[in-house]
């Protein structure tokens, strides 16, 4: 919303009146003030931002060179500049204090129009406006589909160690790198769906994209283990394609932790297979699980005796 008002310079109330009521005859307002800033910036190392606003002449009266946009930020008045953009738009640099995420502000254009002769001046304002500066943001996934256990990175701003992403709700293991890098690896859920990717953290949850996960073959050798308590037994998992920059992680599970006893499965970078050694503990039987390929699951039964 915007509003004109003429500056009283010993005029009588009556003839206030009779003025404005000509201007409505005349017209609408002198000048249209256009706010071109949007209502989210994203924050920069700097911690400046530009105000950029338009301002169009509505009427012939109004006195070339005249118009001076101001901006009033917490009270404060700031004469804005011309930009760089062209004729009749006008930009302000305002250095966002240490621990401000918003700020409120509103335009205010001093200028002339010519009424009997004389230059009078007039000036037009507009609404409060309000915007807030985002300080993390996602540019982009590395890649929108993978199979299980791929690791995939995302870039943006603003990521804290407590931040975390969810497919679908399900929380994904999730890598702080940086300030501006995540990464993360494929869940073991349902290949062929396409699931929502949200990140989540102290600062709020964000929305970040799809993500489509592919099916993909998985073959364990041997197909079952069978040892003593204290002895190795090396088991190889092979993929069908070479695993992917940052290798793929195979989510092994067991519902007999005490019995077995191996180290985390990562396929290296540009490889098919990795052999781990798996080692027995308590005596028992159980099975290790492999969730999200093609057949759904991949199952190795596990004997360990004394």
């Amino acid at each position: 919303m915007q509003n004109s008002r003429i500056l009283p310079t010993r005029k009588i109330f009556s003839w206030m009146i009779a003025l404005c009521a000509l201007a409505l005859l005349a017209g609408c307002n002198d000048v249209t003030i256009t706010n071109l800033t949007p209502p989210s910036l994203t924050d920069n190392p700097s911690r400046i931002h530009t105000i950029t606003l338009r301002v169009d002449q509505n009427r012939s009266s109004v006195v070339p060179g005249s118009i001076v946009p101001h901006i009033v930020i917490d009270g404060e008045n700031h004469e804005m500049r011309k930009s760089r953009i062209g004729a009749g738009f006008y930009e302000y640099d305002y250095h966002l204090p240490p621990g401000r995420s918003e700020l409120a502000y509103y335009f205010l254009v001093n200028y002339a129009v010519e009424f009997n002769d004389r230059n009078e001046p007039r000036e037009a304002y507009t609404e409060l406006n309000r915007v807030s500066v985002v300080n993390r943001y996602v540019l982009t996934l590395e890649a929108n589909r993978g199979p299980v256990g791929a690791r995939i990175s995302v870039l943006g701003r603003g990521f804290t160690p407590q931040d975390a992403l969810y497919f679908d709700g399900n929380p994904v293991r999730t890598i702080y790198e940086s300030t501006s890098s995540l990464s993360f690896f494929v869940p073991a859920l349902a290949p062929g769906h396409t699931y929502n990717v949200v990140l989540s953290g102290a600062n709020g949850s964000s929305p970040i994209g799809a993500f489509l996960i592919d099916s993909s073959a998985l073959t364990v050798t041997p197909s079952a283990l069978t040892m003593r308590t204290g002895s190795v037994q090396p088991l190889t998992f092979s993929v069908p394609n070479p695993a992917p920059a940052g290798g793929l992680l195979l989510d092994v599970t067991t519902d007999v932790p005490e019995s077995v006893i191996m180290p985390e499965v990562i396929v290296p970078a540009g490889e098919t297979s990795v052999t781990i050694n798996v080692q027995g503990g308590r005596p028992g039987s159980g099975s290790l699980f492999l969730k999200g390929y093609a057949s759904g699951e991949v199952t190795v039964p596990v004997t360990v005796a004394k």
